[in-house]
């Protein structure tokens, strides 16, 4: 596995959007939805609990850690 270079910039509120919205779309999260604050309430199940992320870079590492674990289980292909 190749290591991930650092980020060299915070990520964007759009950049979050987009990611909450794939997230939403691709069924990996119930919702995600951007409160006047800036954070971000995240539920996983439609029952779930709504769990708070501090902003953007919260729904980037969210994004990251699901790619991660939907790679990490995946069987090899080759």
């Amino acid at each position: 596995m190749i290591p991930r270079l650092p980020r060299s910039s915070e990520p964007t509120a759009a950049e979050a959007s987009t990611w909450a919205d794939v997230l939403v779309r691709r069924r990996l999260l119930h919702a995600a939805v951007l409160a006047p604050t800036g954070q971000w309430l995240v539920q996983d199940q439609p029952d779930g609990p709504v769990r708070v992320l501090a902003g953007p870079a919260g729904i980037v590492a969210l994004a990251a850690t699901i790619q991660h674990r939907i790679h990490s289980t995946r069987p090899e292909s080759r």
